[in-house]
């Protein structure tokens, strides 16, 4: 069998201790805590009191929490358990206790240190750290330490007597408080301050090696400076000439006045010798306790005065501390806000739009450069919005606008907006200016709502607009007209040719007849989707309700009677629910007619249509179904189907332009909206598509917005 020894692992650094220093090595960081340990057991020893070898004061307490703490991150702690342990039992032995004193010694302490690190470590596990969210962050934290204090002193107080009286058969009530009350300082006064002292240290070492690092409030050499010579006047003659009078409270100010006014390590600096001077005057018979004639109750008094010095030197500290930083937090967050608040104005000054906010009494609380740009200059008189022919607004046909049909007023009526053209004619703007004005609601904090209008500058849109209706004036006149008499001279020629003799000539010529009029048919069905397209693109949306289900049936009695008058299949119509949608009713039906019309084209020779359309709604949405049995979509085309020109079957008989589900899409979209092509399983294709729903009387009285209208 092979017997391997377990090697401690190392303990990893704090991200701040110096590289390379004791602290960043366990056994070192063991060996100088052991040596510190030496010294305040030493220095307890010296006060003990013969009849039962209890030190009336403990400062290795502190020592020991603080090895404790910062030795908790080393997976192995047995070396310092056997140091802390010979350590205690070395001194005490040589400072004349009993060897069972000197166990009773070592199992209190061990009792006390494990109390305090488990609780600090469940209730605030980062207080030993030197990182930045370490150490005392403020009273909280002050008052679990000293509930850990408390508890583990009291733990140590309770094991250490029974022990004793165990040992000794000597107990007594005020030898149980005399224990608590010097554990219970000595972890206050010198933990607290070991643990200042070394946030200090690795603070400054940090900020030495990047200038970059915070290293906390900075002391005033001369108020420093006044403080110790006032502390050491004032305990000199409290504690050096005065016998049993009541001083002992005013020395407190001396506390108060470093709390709030210096860093908090030389707070606990501070505290720390004064705990020295009223312990060592106070044993010694001199001071204002001095007249306190049993020993152990002397100390017992000395030790609350230190605790209560303590308490409050650290709270005041602590709390100004915590003041601070939440001012410097304010300060920051105050500034962020600032710069937030500059980026979005700067945003909205760079607007190419114009943009106004209209509170409900109309008054203007914000408008950008661009609003007044596309105004003409024309500024609201005290910022309030005035009647319409102050800012020179007409309707298209060049009507003025009335008080009424102003934006906000209407927003503020509860009544639906929608997107307007208004033309805009002022001294500012002589030649005019068309604008789309759009307003939608914002909540404010009183229940009501501002408007918030939105001005783009269309002129040229609607001049590109008017120029494509003109150029689909021109097509339809200057191509169609002709087209029309190119086919008219077709049906001529073939009448002619019907009573011709048969010849070879003859029927060449009656085969050309038939190409001419498939191609004439072609190109007017090309320039009639042409124009569909560019008016599902670009002509304007009028939204209103649209009865689906009215609208769906009279598109296939129309097919249907186009179909039994072309001696063809009638198509079989399934038409399930429909709801009512807000939409363009020209523009929808358009969309239908299209998808129905390819479903019945795209069938399979002998085979009777059958096409199923169902909706419901979903949300502020109506999903349409368009089932058919055609011939259905070749795969890896399902997507592509809706781009322009593209045809799925090029290589069959059916006919078609490639712009019917382009069409589709747009007029999809431009309502907000989508469309899919899928295959129907059980045969055929399945479109999908989306329109709004029909828009309520609550949601217009809400100053709510439907998304149809912002396309």
């Amino acid at each position: 069998m092979r017997i391997t020894r377990a090697v401690p692992r190392p303990r990893r650094p704090e991200p701040d201790e110096p590289p390379g220093s004791v602290l960043s090595y366990p056994l070192a960081r063991t060996a100088a805590f052991t040596a510190l340990y030496v010294v305040a057991t030493l220095a307890g020893r010296l006060t003990v009191l013969d009849q039962m070898s209890l030190s009336l004061v403990w400062p290795a307490a502190g020592v020991a929490v603080m090895w404790f703490c910062a030795q908790r991150g080393v997976a192995d702690l047995r070396v310092d358990v056997v140091a802390f342990s010979a350590t205690t039992v070395v001194v005490n032995m040589l400072t004349n206790a009993s060897a069972g004193q000197a166990v009773v010694f070592v199992v209190s302490n061990l009792a006390q240190v494990s109390v305090f690190v488990v609780l600090i470590s469940r209730w605030r596990p980062l207080l030993w750290s030197l990182r930045p969210e370490g150490g005392l962050q403020g009273p909280r934290d002050l008052w679990r330490v000293l509930a850990a204090a408390y508890l583990a002193a009291s733990t140590g107080a309770v094991v250490g007597t029974s022990g004793l009286w165990l040992a000794t058969g000597h107990f007594s009530l005020i030898t149980v408080a005399v224990w608590m009350a010097r554990n219970f300082a000595g972890v206050l006064v010198v933990g607290m301050t070991g643990l200042c002292v070394a946030r200090t240290v690795a603070t400054r070492w940090a900020a030495r090696r990047d200038p970059a690092t915070p290293c906390g409030g900075a002391a005033v050499p001369a108020e420093c400076a006044l403080v110790i010579l006032c502390s050491v006047g004032a305990y000199a003659v409290g504690f050096g000439t005065t016998h049993g009078l009541p001083v002992a409270s005013t020395l407190i100010a001396l506390t108060v006045w470093a709390a709030v006014r210096l860093p908090t390590t030389f707070v606990a600096l501070h505290t720390l010798s004064v705990a020295v001077v009223a312990v060592v005057f106070t044993l010694n018979g001199d001071g204002p306790f001095a007249a306190v004639e049993s020993t152990a109750v002397r100390a017992l008094v000395v030790q609350l005065f230190v605790t209560v010095v303590a308490v409050i030197g650290f709270a005041l500290a602590l709390s100004r501390d915590e003041r601070d930083t939440l001012v410097h937090q304010l300060a920051q967050e105050k500034d962020a806000a600032g710069r937030r608040a500059a980026l979005k104005r700067a945003i909205i000054d760079s607007m190419a739009d114009g943009l106004s906010v209209v509170d409900a009494e109309g008054r203007i609380t914000l408008r950008n450069p661009a609003a007044l740009r596309l105004l003409g200059g024309r500024i609201s008189p005290d910022d309030t919005v005035v009647d319409s022919g102050h800012y020179g607004f007409f309707h298209l046909d060049g009507t003025p606008l009335t008080a009424a049909e102003m934006p906000h007023v209407r927003l503020a009526s509860g009544e639906q907006i929608e997107p307007v053209d208004v033309l805009v004619r002022n001294p500012g703007v002589p030649d005019g200016r068309i604008i789309n004005v759009r307003t939608t609601a914002l909540p404010d904090d009183h229940g009501g709502h501002n408007a918030v209008v939105l001005f783009h500058d269309v002129t040229a849109e609607r001049r590109h607009r008017d120029e494509l209706a003109a150029f689909a004036g021109v097509v339809a006149h200057d191509l169609l007209n002709p087209l029309t008499a190119a086919e008219g001279w077709t049906d001529d020629a073939d009448e002619a040719l019907q009573d011709a003799p048969n010849s070879p000539m003859v029927d060449r010529a009656r085969q050309g007849l038939v190409r001419v009029k498939r191609s004439t048919g072609r190109m007017r069905g090309l320039i009639n989707d042409l124009l569909a397209y560019t008016t599902a693109r670009d002509a304007a949306i009028a939204p209103t309700r649209v009865e689906l289900a009215d609208l769906v049936t009279d598109i296939a009695a129309a097919r249907s009677d186009s179909a039994a008058a072309a001696g063809l299949p009638v198509p079989v119509f399934t038409i399930g629910a429909l709801p009512v949608v807000t939409a363009d009713a020209v523009l929808v039906r358009q969309l239908v007619d299209n998808i129905v019309g390819n479903a019945v084209k795209y069938t399979a020779p002998g085979t009777t249509a059958h096409v199923a359309i169902s909706g419901d709604q979903r949300g502020d949405l109506v999903q349409v179904t368009v089932t058919d049995n055609g011939i259905g979509i070749p795969a890896g085309q399902h997507e592509i189907i809706f781009d322009n020109f593209h045809r799925a079957h090029r290589h069959t008989t059916h006919q078609g332009t490639g712009l019917g589900l382009a069409i589709c899409k747009r007029i999809v979209e431009r309502h907000g909206g989508t469309i899919t092509a899928t295959d129907n399983p059980d045969g055929g294709s399945r479109f999908t598509f989306t329109l709004p729903a029909a828009w309520s009387p609550a949601d217009a009285r809400d100053g709510l917005n439907h998304p149809v209208a912002h396309r």
